[in-house]
């Protein structure tokens, strides 16, 4: 299967401190690829990189066959690349509606185009409809999550990185959130996820890459992973369902 995001020997860091060593990637059309590891492990970093927020020391970073590697981060959702930071950020004095018109800004004057974009995020995510005239900032936190992600589907991507969606969440908002990138992959968006919560990302990802010290320690299917002995051992607790301890 030809990769649509291709990452390979990609070395970075924060100053003169090395983060990321020799670390390769691929996501395919339509596929969920997750990204699991303990924290300091890198797994942020690499996606700042992809999208250009931190520069790689060594490494090349391909989408769709071109090089990112000294491309503006603005001209990314041109591409058809999209990245939804961890921390549910959203404008919070902006509404709902405004918060979302923002992720079509760079077709902003095709309010056809807009209007489809609307319609198609609103009915993956009708609590926002319910929500268009709030301030972003006065939701819960769930919903701000909701907001953030629906922001990052309005230039339709075909690739969409995710850092830490559940992080704070509630359980109802973490199901809806995991829900949600089913209904990505069903639509032939790919999805490369970053998350702490590592059975979640295990049990919905096609493949997965597990880092630690900044490395790949070893990757494969979500499902192979998730049964892997080794893997159970050392970064899901012993035991599936127990998280990292």
């Amino acid at each position: 299967m030809s990769a649509l995001l291709d990452v390979g020997g990609l070395s970075t860091g924060y100053g003169v401190v090395q983060v990321l060593e020799d670390v390769s990637i691929r996501v395919a059309a339509g596929e969920i690829v997750s990204l699991i590891g303990p924290n300091g492990a890198g797994k942020s970093t690499v996606l700042r990189s992809v999208v250009g927020l931190l520069p790689p020391w060594r490494g090349d970073i391909r989408f769709d066959g071109r090089d990112l590697v000294g491309r503006p981060p603005h001209l990314l959702p041109r591409d058809g690349l999209m990245y939804v930071p961890q921390g549910r950020v959203v404008f919070p004095l902006m509404t709902v509606r405004e918060n979302l018109e923002m992720g079509a800004f760079l077709f902003r004057r095709d309010r056809a185009r807009v209007r489809e974009a609307m319609e198609w995020v609103l009915g993956l995510f009708p609590r926002l409809r319910e929500r268009l005239g709030q301030l972003a900032g006065t939701m819960s936190g769930g919903e701000q999550q909701m907001c953030a992600i629906a922001r990052g589907l309005m230039a339709r991507p075909r690739l969409l990185l995710l850092d830490e969606p559940s992080l704070g969440l509630a359980p109802r908002f973490v199901d809806l959130v995991f829900e949600k990138m089913d209904a990505l992959r069903a639509a032939g968006v790919a999805v490369l996820l970053v998350e702490q919560n590592a059975v979640r990302a295990l049990e919905i990802a096609d493949r997965a890459y597990v880092l630690a010290r900044g490395s790949t320690f070893c990757e494969g299917t979500g499902r192979a992973l998730l049964e892997d002995a080794q893997v159970q051992a050392l970064f899901l607790g012993g035991r599936k369902g127990e998280g990292w301890r």
